[in-house]
């Protein structure tokens, strides 16, 4: 069983990120989207994520007297689901969180460093609210987003669109809990 071990580290993360909403990528062209990784690290990576199941082989092609496998992400394995978080230790949500984090700060700035960039015009958007939420209600809102999310998971390229990376990040903050059990109730 693929574990979030397979995916705590900064280049399977990577590809992971490079191949959602990819139909299909082979090695070699995540190659060209991923410059800086180098060969062989790419190759022995996307066999580690084929081999913990969050990547399946789609195709199969002789170039050049080598078979080259054309890859996407499984639907059923792009997310971590409750067992495997429930078996992360806090180190492990620690290092995801910083992965997470350096590799949302990349995208952002690949992004600003395009001299075409529009952040307001393209909505590029960095938000965040406080809710107060039980944890059932919390579970609720999680599954709300990600359907709405999912639902245009199934869009391709084309008619104008351009791909949109969409990152979520739900914190308990326990220090709010703190202070409003010591604030005054009242109305």
């Amino acid at each position: 069983m693929a574990t979030a071990h397979h995916l705590l580290h900064p280049v399977r993360l990577r590809i992971m990120q490079t191949m959602l909403g990819a139909d299909e990528l082979t090695t070699a062209q995540l190659r060209e989207r991923l410059p800086d990784i180098a060969p062989a690290t790419m190759y022995r990576h996307v066999a580690a994520l084929a081999e913990a199941g969050f990547l399946e082989v789609v195709s199969e092609r002789r170039v050049r007297g080598v078979v080259e496998r054309g890859y996407r992400v499984r639907g059923d394995r792009s997310l971590l689901d409750a067992e495997e978080r429930s078996s992360m230790t806090k180190d492990d949500y620690q290092r995801a969180f910083a992965l997470f984090s350096g590799a949302l700060m990349a995208d952002v700035d690949r992004y600003l460093a395009r001299d075409d960039a529009d952040p307001a015009r393209e909505g590029l958007l960095c938000r965040q609210a406080a809710v107060w939420l039980s944890e059932e209600e919390c579970a609720e809102l999680a599954a709300e987003i990600e359907a709405v999310v999912t639902r245009r998971t199934g869009n391709g390229p084309g008619d104008g669109r351009t791909r949109h990376l969409v990152s979520l990040t739900v914190v308990p903050d326990k220090s709010a809990d703190d202070a409003a059990a010591g604030a005054p109730s009242g109305g």
